[in-house]
């Protein structure tokens, strides 16, 4: 059984880290183009993940390769 909102529990992940991982974005994208629609909690807690990125609390990780 899948969890309801992964992209909240993904934005959750990034917080406790302080780092936006291309592991964590890409889990991110999947799950909003396999949707295809964003559940209010989810956009929430993307508004949260990019005020915590512009008030440079969270740091994105950038690909290696």
């Amino acid at each position: 059984m899948k969890t309801r909102y992964v992209i909240r529990q993904l934005v959750e992940k990034a917080l406790d880290i302080k780092k936006l991982t291309p592991e964590i974005e890409n889990e991110i994208n999947y799950e909003l183009t396999e949707k295809g629609y964003i559940s209010d909690v989810d956009y929430e807690a993307l508004e949260l993940l990019m005020a915590e990125m512009d008030a440079g609390r969270i740091k994105l990780v950038p690909t290696l390769g």
